[in-house]
C-alpha cells in the first residue's frame, strides 16, 4: 500500500523536465520503444513513440544533447537482432523530421565517444539495454556505465516504471536532478488523482480473464469508489460465488472464498452481469468461436463458455457509468479479439467516450483496455489512455512504482 503515495497525498510530486536547466547538458532518459515488429523489422504500431514525442521535442528546444534509452521485447540478456532498435530510431527521425543518431550498443568507449559528439539538439537511440542480463538484474555496475552517459537522468517510460532495472531505478540513483518527462507526468496526475481525489461519483470497471491481478485492485479501490462493475472472464468467478451454474466459463476456484467475502462486505456496491454471450465452443489460441446464443446469467448451458457481457449488463453498466464523474476502465468486458464477443467491449467504449465528450473523467487502464478502445476508434476521446498496462495496474493496486520513487521530489 502507499505510505504517502506517489501524487496521491500531495506529498511526493516529482520534479518535471521543465524544472531542470537542460541548456548544453546531456540529458539521459528512459523513454518505453518496446513497440511491436513484423518479421522484417517493420514496426507495426508506433503509439509509444509518438507517446514521448513531446518530451524529446522539448528538450531539442531547450538545447539538451539527448541520449535516449529503451528495451524492446525480452532477448533474456542476449544480443537478438530481431530486437533491436535500429528501426526505432529511423522512425522516431521520421516522426521529429530530423536525424537520430543509432549506438550499436549502450555503454561502451564507443558509445562514450559519440555521445562526445553530439551539439545541442541532437538525438542519440542506445540500443536495446536488455542486451546486457546487468539491466534486469539492478547491476550496480551496469548503472555506473550508463550512469557516465549523461548529466541529467529523465524517465518517460511509465510502462516500466514498475521495474526496478538498471535504467529505470539503478541509474537514476547516480544522478542529483532525476525528473519525469511529460508522459509520465500525465500518468501519475490521471491515475494518482483517479486514487486520491477523484471527481464524483467514482466508477471502477474492471474486466480481463485473470481475476488474481484485479483482486488486489478491487480491495483497494472498493471502499474508494462509488461503484465497482465486474465483467470480462473474471466475471464468472465472482457468478460462481454467488451460486451460479457457468458452464465451461472461466473459473478460478482458488479465489471464490475471496470473491464470495468481497461480495457479502459490499453486496449493494459491486456489480455483476445480468447475462452475457455464451459459445458452444470456444478456442481463444485457435481463433474460434462456435455458435453464440445471448442468455441469462442464471441459463449458462453446462458446455457453452461466456464469451462476452450481454445487452442487459451493457445498458446496466451504461446506466451506472452515466452516473459517474469519473470512470476508470481496466480490462474488456469479453474476448474483443474475436468479432464474435466483441460488441460488448467495443459498445461499452463508445459509451464512455460520449460520457467523456460531456466532462466526464474517463481513465483507460492500458493493456488489452487501451487496444480496445483504439479497436472502437475513440481512444482520442477518452480523458487519458494509459500506456503502462502493468504499470497502470500495480498503481491502482496501490503499489509504489520504484521507477517513479526514485525520481527527485517537487
Amino acid at each position: 500500500m502507499f505510505s504517502g503515495g506517489i501524487l496521491l497525498s500531495g506529498k511526493m510530486k516529482k520534479l518535471t523536465i521543465k524544472q531542470a536547466d537542460l541548456k548544453g547538458k546531456r540529458l539521459l532518459m528512459r523513454v518505453d520503444f518496446n513497440v511491436p515488429l513484423d518479421p522484417n523489422g517493420v514496426i507495426t504500431d508506433d503509439r509509444r513513440i509518438q507517446a514521448s514525442l513531446s518530451t524529446i521535442q522539448y528538450a531539442r528546444e531547450q538545447g539538451a544533447r539527448i541520449i535516449l534509452m529503451s528495451h524492446l521485447g525480452r532477448p533474456k540478456g542476449k544480443v537478438v537482432p530481431g530486437m533491436s532498435l535500429k528501426p526505432v530510431a529511423e522512425r522516431l527521425g521520421e516522426l521529429l523530421d530530423r536525424d537520430v543518431l543509432f549506438a550499436e550498443d549502450c555503454v561502451g568507449d564507443a558509445v562514450e565517444r559519440s555521445i562526445g559528439t553530439l551539439r545541442d539538439g541532437d538525438v542519440l537511440l542506445l540500443e536495446n539495454v536488455r542486451f546486457h542480463p546487468e539491466e534486469t538484474e539492478n547491476d550496480p555496475g551496469f548503472s555506473k556505465q550508463l550512469a557516465r552517459l549523461g548529466d541529467i537522468y529523465a524517465n518517460d517510460a511509465f510502462g516500466s516504471a514498475h521495474r526496478a532495472h538498471c535504467s529505470t531505478v539503478g541509474v537514476a540513483e547516480h544522478f542529483d536532478i532525476r525528473v519525469s518527462g511529460f508522459l509520465m507526468e500525465k500518468e501519475l496526475k490521471f491515475l494518482g488523482a483517479a486514487i486520491s481525489n477523484p471527481k464524483k461519483p467514482f466508477i471502477v470497471m474492471l474486466g480481463g480473464a485473470k481475476i488474481v491481478d484485479k483482486i488486489p485492485v478491487i480491495e483497494n479501490l472498493v471502499d474508494r469508489s462509488d461503484r465497482l462493475l465486474i465483467g470480462g472472464g473474471m466475471a464468472y468467478t465472482f457468478l460462481k460465488a454467488r451460486g451460479k451454474e457457468i458452464g465451461r466459463s472461466l473459473l478460478d476456484a482458488s479465489h471464490l472464498d475471496t470473491v464470495s467475502t468481497l461480495l457479502d462486505a459490499h453486496p449493494d456496491k459491486i456489480l455483476l452481469p445480468e447475462d452475457c454471450v455464451a459459445a458452444d465452443d470456444f478456442d481463444f489460441d485457435a481463433r474460434r468461436l462456435g455458435n453464440t446464443r445471448t442468455v441469462s446469467v442464471d441459463e449458462i448451458p453446462p458446455e457453452w463458455t461466456g464469451v462476452d457481457i450481454g445487452p442487459r449488463t451493457l445498458e446496466r453498466f451504461t446506466d451506472a457509468c452515466s452516473e459517474g464523474g469519473t470512470i476508470v476502465w481496466n480490462g474488456p468486458l469479453g474476448v474483443f479479439e474475436l468479432e464474435g464477443s466483441a460488441y460488448g467491449t467495443l459498445r461499452m467504449a463508445q459509451r464512455l467516450a460520449e460520457l467523456s465528450d460531456k466532462g466526464v473523467t474517463t481513465i483507460i487502464g492500458g493493456g488489452d483496455s487501451a487496444s480496445a478502445v483504439k479497436q472502437a476508434g475513440v481512444a482520442d476521446r477518452m480523458s487519458h489512455v494509459s500506456t503502462g498496462g502493468g504499470a497502470s495496474l500495480e498503481l491502482l493496486q496501490g503499489m509504489e512504482l520504484p521507477g517513479v520513487t526514485v525520481l527527485s521530489d517537487a
